[in-house]
């Protein structure tokens, strides 16, 4: 192998000739040099140190027997390695094993009180929403990023979108976000890619409505409601139920925006189109393979002042006394189930709220904890 390299032949050519690694060719190479190769001494030596340093089986056995009078007569109930390391010191020994000899020796000898942490596999996409986690139904995940400033120029808004299941992207540029634009936004997108089953938002004003005044039922809650689309709201202060449009921003942010100098808005909304047709070609298998999204009715138009009808969820943690606040209300779920997430659903046409528990560990297990009944005011709608 040294021969062929020397003679020009690549490195990757000469281990595919002699079917090994390409490491292995270039260990032989450097251990070569510039030797002759007769000189050169081939034979494969054991990478075993030649002395082996091994604690004396007797200290071993002391550091045990020192670590049980320890449990049982220690006046502060230390007898980990730390103690025992202090204890060793203490009794004057000519020799004494170092802390992680310690460490080493408990471990060894399998006298550790700890455990080590179960790591738990981590639950299906979309595991909150049984339809979803199923793989029967797909959520839009939609989100805004701000504070984007163009040189000389304004400060911009994005609208985001992503699918969970098909990976379906959107970013729309503007000046800044509001109820109206989001709605126009999502009537058009889900015209041309179809209605998914769920919508999910953070408690933004824009999406949520006014967190100020009781049952409020917002523009953007109207709409889906409409269109047979379930809106369902992350709980604040969450981790991982935004992953996937946190990611898209993530993304969009350094592929798009980072990436170019944007002379104005125009040019951001160009890049952004670019890019999204870019994002769902590369997709394209993915999102063929997605559940169905529904059409919208040719005929269909948002009626704002029409009672609204269907289903909100929201995903809420509950308070020290196993409640939670959803449409300006506070609703007892269970005094037992504190601190704990559940899954709030809002049935407009029930009239009443259904609240599941929701654990990470095992989210096929969402029992249904309470009903409470609840009825949205007939009132009209302040555009």
């Amino acid at each position: 192998m040294v021969a062929a390299v020397r003679r020009g032949v690549a490195l990757r050519a000469v281990a595919r000739r002699f079917g090994v690694a390409l490491s292995t060719v270039q260990w032989w190479v450097r251990h070569a040099g510039l030797q002759r190769l007769d000189r050169v001494d081939w034979s494969d030596r054991s990478r075993r140190p030649h002395r082996i340093h091994r604690t004396p089986q007797a200290v071993e056995d002391a550091v045990l027997v020192l670590r049980e009078e320890l449990r049982a007569h220690s006046v502060l109930g230390e007898y980990g390695a730390p103690a025992i390391h202090r204890a060793l010191q203490g009794q004057a020994r000519e020799t004494v094993p170092s802390l992680r000899t310690v460490s080493r020796i408990l471990t060894r000898r399998g006298v550790l009180d700890s455990r080590r942490r179960v790591r738990r596999p981590a639950p299906p996409p979309g595991w909150y929403l049984p339809l979803v986690a199923s793989g029967d139904a797909e959520l839009d995940s939609v989100d805004v990023i701000e504070g984007l400033k163009i040189d000389h120029g304004p400060t911009i808004e994005v609208l985001t979108a992503i699918s969970l299941h098909g990976g379906l992207t959107g970013a729309w540029p503007t000046r800044y976000v509001t109820a109206k634009g989001v709605v126009h936004t999502l009537e058009r997108h889900w015209g041309d890619v179809g209605l998914p089953t769920f919508a999910q938002f953070d408690n933004d004003t824009v999406f949520q409505g006014a967190h100020q005044h009781r049952d409020c039922i917002s523009r953007v809650m109207r709409l889906c409601l409409q269109l047979g689309v379930t809106p369902v709201f992350a709980p604040p202060r969450e981790h991982g139920f935004q992953a996937a449009i946190e990611s898209f921003n993530g993304r969009w942010q350094a592929k798009v925006w980072a990436r170019y100098h944007h002379a104005n808005l125009r040019a951001v909304q160009q890049r952004a189109a670019r890019y999204t047709r870019a994002h769902r070609q590369r997709v394209a298998v993915r999102i063929e393979a997605a559940p169905v999204r529904r059409l919208i009715p040719a005929a269909w138009h948002l009626d704002l002042q029409r009672q609204p009808q269907g289903t909100v969820v929201f995903l809420r943690r509950t308070d020290p006394h196993g409640r939670v606040s959803l449409l300006g209300h506070r609703v007892l779920v269970d005094r037992q189930w504190t601190h704990r997430l559940v899954r709030a659903e809002v049935d407009l046409l029930a009239g009443e709220i259904r609240c599941y528990a929701l654990r990470r560990r095992n989210p096929a297990d969402q029992p249904l904890l309470r009903v409470t009944p609840y009825a949205l005011p007939r009132r009209p709608f302040r555009e």
